[in-house]
């Protein structure tokens, strides 16, 4: 299906309120539309990841960036290392960068949601992360919105003692919370997290409606695909000793405005948006609506050089 024959083109298929109805119209393989299924239902879905190079790539990451671990700060390359995670990786690991730069699953991305896809983020992780339940559509949101999605490959097996990834499913489907619900002004406002505004509202969410969280005990070379505003984090390491190795590639899609919200008051018309190259060639991918590419006030400082000020500015202090 053609974005233009879709009924709802700002709306990714997957997410669609007609989701019955444009998905049989949709040019889906059978296991495409098992996918497309439990994206829709649960707002995740898992895959085996498509790359028979993975054993050795898996293999070269490990020990390339075990000892990187232990770095901090930002590199000259824009590899930043903090405690338990290295942020674009992909940008001096090749390995890194082919996982994220898959055209399988560039192309799977794209058919589910309607437009062409890109990465524009990697993170590797060493141990689990054990962070509590959040949705990246504080981190990474777009207009149209939902246009953005996340993919973690697990680099070994996942222990249930090794703080393995925990979800709610169905939570993709709840309202996404802004600032404007939560009373807030988010331009210009300095914040510890992006997530700390929200995360109150997010707990009393999962206590109101009841619901429980489900556990991935990945194995080696599986990947879950998820959807923006899925509530997902890490459960607890029960064991400090098991290493929980996985990569996580950020994902969004052509023609879109992409903002941090967080950190934007979208109905004043106050964003901070995003500076973006894909990880497949490096080549820009321009703020745009319906084909039109949108940029900056004079005013307003695009994320990646307010967000590189801020890192070096830590770096010097530390």
């Amino acid at each position: 299906m053609k974005l233009t024959d879709s009924l709802l083109p700002g709306v990714p298929l997957v997410e669609s309120p007609l989701f019955d109805v444009e998905v049989e119209r949709a040019d889906l393989t059978v296991k495409e539309r098992e996918i497309a299924d439990a994206l829709n239902r649960n707002g995740y879905a898992v895959i085996d990841f498509p790359d028979q190079e993975l054993e050795v790539r898996i293999e070269r990451i490990r020990e390339r960036l075990t000892p990187l671990f232990a770095e901090t700060g930002l590199s000259k390359e824009g590899v930043f290392y903090a405690t338990g995670r290295i942020q674009d990786a992909w940008k001096n690991d090749p390995d890194v960068k082919a996982i994220a730069a898959n055209s399988s699953v560039i192309d799977l991305l794209s058919r589910l949601y309607g437009r062409s896809a890109f990465p524009f983020q990697t993170l590797n992780f060493r141990v689990g992360t054990q962070q509590k339940l959040h949705t990246d559509a504080v981190h990474f949101s777009s207009i149209p919105p939902r246009f953005m999605c996340g993919v973690w490959l697990a680099l070994e097996d996942i222990s249930a003692n090794a703080g393995p990834l925990h979800l709610v499913p169905g939570s993709h489907q709840w309202p996404l919370i802004d600032n404007a619900m939560t009373g807030r002004r988010g331009h210009g406002v300095a914040v510890e997290s992006a997530q700390l505004p929200y995360q109150e509202v997010w707990d009393a969410l999962i206590a109101a409606k009841g619901v429980s969280t489900s556990t991935f005990e990945a194995k080696k070379g599986q990947a879950l695909i998820w959807c923006a505003s899925l509530l997902h984090g890490g459960s607890p390491q029960i064991d400090p000793a098991l290493s929980r190795w996985s990569q996580v590639t950020h994902y969004f899609f052509d023609d879109c405005i992409y903002y941090t919200p967080a950190f934007s008051d979208e109905y004043l018309g106050r964003l901070q948006l995003r500076d973006l190259v894909s990880v497949v060639d490096g080549a820009r991918k321009p703020n745009s609506y319906l084909g039109e590419e949108i940029k900056p006030p004079a005013t307003m400082v695009p994320q990646s050089e307010n967000w590189t000020r801020k890192l070096m500015k830590w770096v010097k202090a530390s």
